[in-house]
């Protein structure tokens, strides 16, 4: 038995990101095992701090008596994932960078010291002739609450303690002298609450078509068997039937005795997903989201520690259940950047389920309609295995789709957000009793600056990605930190309709009622969704066929599967083309698609329009033709010469203080380093980009400043991260770095 446990403090300073030793006294000797929250004394003071074991040993090198105990241990039981996620946070500290602490809070689920539910019980421990006696006693003494409960007891033996305290009328000071007189029992259970409350789940039948059979069998022996290649991407239609691949898939894996994860983007969790897993797997498949109160989320750690689950779904941070042996993870809509985690360490959940899948002996299966660029590059390129679906098994077929040109339209004297061809097509929906979804794509919205005659937008010279507007009538690039003036006139064309173009779902929502009086519209967005289940109670409603149309933001587009939806209207397509990111052109035509697909699913034909001020643009093109392959085959082009992922990678580096001249002048040395790392090398490993402003330069009275560097090689940037680490440790010992603060983002999904 291990006499020291090395504990990590939980404590975000880098000084104090590395192991200390402490003793293990006695009462704990057995309880506890790497990964552990534990609660030790720290510094001078002895301050009580929590801390995470991440080895132990059988002596230390300090003196005994220098030495202190641990005090006390906030998780309880064995947790033989423990030693797995101690690796997998130290993989992640040295790949992302950041602590070790914040490594292993992602990693380690901590159940807190939530409270098990707890279920009382009254049981009658006196056969029926002695209760008869008994009951004789209470009456004769005027003992009346204990003869009433007495007679309910003899009708029915045990009964819910609450219901007798509440119902009966039964006072604790009853109950207790009624067992201390051996008539009763009071007994009680612990519980793990369960969030699946499915009724009536019914069957479901799983049957595939040879597409779908195909990818079943190669994931499976891809699992089974010793390939080389354990990740699958799965790129199908909308529509195509993806869920009933994943849930063969997970069938097979749980056949073998394995577990599984499935990781669905947070807003995409709906009922109709949920109900699909629970016919399958019963009470052996659990969910895991933001909706869920912490006792919730404690005890699904539990079930999933003991074994009383097989399958776990919900977003990113479902990834970190303690499974012990973990077959398949899929991650659905794999191309949703809400995978990537914005908070150190800035993880994709991609690449970690790849190398938990490692750690675990299991595959990873990626699915989409839109993958990502890096995931379809990897594939391309035999990192992944590629699998398609190209039919629709909803029923419908793809929707027909035409693009309203918004120029046009300005010119014929349409000053409204609607296009004549969308208010025709509305109109004729209405009509005919079918309904309508309208998508007004938000992203993007605060920042460019266009021109409404000709579509054109004011771009940086240097980076290629559109200038954002600022206070002061400032156009900035949040890459490199270029800076113009505002123009009154397009450079293009003259046009004084130049500006930043703004509009709200509540705004389109009255210019939709005025313009169709009688039609029922839902509106889904972040006001009419802030309250706890507003979300589902929108959904169902629409659903039910209580609405006409439904108009929202992004959130509405994220596969609900509505039967009687025949027409799709896209507002400002454009929008997210020009959100001052690299990924600008892959979002729009991942939302695009996404959105179009939601027309049509079932019988009945569905049409698409999408409204865009730059019908010419090759995102939106190759979305309104559902042509996944034509765009990537563009996009990656701009990527090559622009060094992007995927075909290069991208490292962030931002420097914040509440001192501007601070961050400024830690910015401009963290340039020097990565220019001396390249100085002599040819050709050059990597270029760096900066010191810029970052797109907010201000936060919170932080002061922040970002440097890009680039690389066609991971692990040079690793190089460079170290580098940076290293300069920012001395930092915190200068009268001028003491307040600075770096951060990293590899392969950034949003701009700083």
């Amino acid at each position: 038995m291990p006499k020291y446990a090395n504990v990590i403090i939980d404590i975000s300073a880098g000084k104090l990101d590395r192991p200390f030793t402490y003793r293990i006294p006695e009462y704990l000797k057995g309880s506890l095992h790497t990964g552990s929250l534990v609660e030790v004394p720290f510094g001078a003071g002895g301050k009580t701090r929590a801390g995470y074991i991440v080895g132990f040993s059988d002596h230390a090198d300090y003196p005994d008596e220098k030495i202190k105990d641990i005090l006390d241990i906030r998780t309880k039981g064995s947790d033989s994932t423990g030693d797995k996620s101690v690796r997998l946070a130290a993989w992640m500290k040295e790949r992302y960078g950041s602590t070790m602490t914040s490594a292993l809070k992602a990693v380690i689920t901590s159940r807190g010291q939530v409270k098990p539910v707890t279920t009382k019980e009254v049981r009658l421990l006196i056969d029926a002739e002695s209760a008869g006696e008994k009951l004789a006693v209470y009456n004769r003494k005027h003992q009346v609450a204990r003869a009433r409960l007495l007679e309910s007891l003899m009708e029915v033996p045990v009964q819910p303690y609450s219901l007798i305290c509440e119902k009966l009328h039964i006072s604790a000071p009853v109950l207790r002298a009624m067992k201390e007189a051996g008539v009763i029992g009071i007994e009680t259970t612990s519980s793990l609450r369960n969030p699946v409350t499915v009724e009536d789940a019914g069957s479901d039948s799983n049957v595939l078509s040879p597409q779908q059979r195909k990818i079943v069998d190669g994931v499976i022996a891809d699992l089974t068997g010793n390939s080389d290649v354990r990740v699958s991407l799965i790129h199908g239609i909308t529509g195509s039937g993806k869920t009933q691949v994943y849930i063969s898939i997970i069938e097979e894996a749980v056949r073998l005795g394995k577990q599984a994860i499935m990781l669905i983007p947070e807003i995409a969790l709906t009922y109709q997903t949920l109900l699909r897993f629970y016919r399958h797997f019963g009470e052996r498949v659990s969910v895991m989201n933001s909706s869920l109160s912490e006792g919730e989320k404690s005890d699904q750690w539990e079930r999933a520690r003991r074994g009383e689950i097989d399958v776990i779904i919900g977003p990113r941070s479902a990834l970190f259940t303690p499974f012990n042996n973990i077959g398949v993870i899929v991650i659905d809509e794999e191309h949703e950047s809400s995978y990537k985690n914005e908070s150190m360490p800035k993880y994709h959940a991609r690449d970690i389920a790849v190398k938990i899948a490692e750690m675990h002996g299991g595959v990873v299966v990626l699915g989409s309609a839109t993958p990502s660029m890096e995931s379809y590059y990897r594939a391309l390129h035999g990192q992944y295995r590629l699998y398609e679906l190209t039919e629709r098994l909803t029923g419908g077929t793809l929707p027909k789709v035409c693009i309203a040109d918004m120029k046009a339209e300005l010119r014929n004297g349409n000053r409204t957000i609607f296009s004549k061809k969308l208010q025709e097509m509305i109109e004729d929906r209405l009509e005919k009793k079918e309904q309508v979804m309208l998508f007004l794509n938000r992203r993007g919205y605060s920042g460019f600056v266009s021109c409404r005659s000709c579509g054109h937008v004011i771009k940086c010279p240097h980076c290629d990605i559109s200038l954002s507007l600022h206070t002061g009538s400032r156009l900035v690039c949040h890459y490199c930190g270029y800076e113009q003036r505002m123009v009154s006139l397009c450079p293009e064309c003259g046009s004084r309709y130049i500006s930043g173009f703004r509009a709200g779902t509540e705004q389109i929502e009255q210019s939709l009622a005025a313009i169709y009086p009688k039609a029922a519209i839902l509106r889904m967005d972040a006001d009419t969704t802030r309250k706890k289940g507003s979300y589902e109670k929108i959904l169902s409603s629409f659903a039910n066929e209580e609405a006409d149309i439904l108009l929202g933001t992004q959130m509405i587009v994220k596969g609900h599967d509505f039967p009687k939806v025949t027409l799709v209207g896209i507002l400002l397509a454009d929008m997210s083309l020009h959100a001052g990111d690299y990924r600008a052109a892959e979002r729009t035509f991942a939302l695009l698609t996404q959105a179009a697909g939601r027309a049509g699913r079932a019988m009945l034909p569905g049409d698409v329009v999408i409204q865009t001020y730059e019908p010419e643009n090759y995102a939106i093109r190759h979305a309104a033709a559902q042509d996944y392959r034509g765009f990537y085959e563009e996009e990656i082009v701009y990527r090559n010469l622009l060094r992007y992922p995927p075909a290069y990678h991208l490292l962030a580096v931002q420097v914040t203080s509440q001192n501007e001249e601070h961050a400024q002048l830690a910015a401009g040395r963290i340039r020097e380093l990565a220019d001396a790392r390249i100085r002599g090398i040819v050709p050059a490993p990597f270029i760096a980009i900066g010191p810029a402003k970052a797109g907010i330069a201000k936060l919170r009275d932080d002061y922040r400043y970002v440097v890009y560097i680039k690389s066609d090689k991971y692990d040079t940037l690793i190089g460079c991260k170290d580098d940076v680490e290293s300069y920012a440790a001395q930092l915190q010992d200068t009268p001028s770095g003491g307040d600075v603060r770096v951060q990293f983002d590899f392969d950034p999904m949003s701009g700083w």
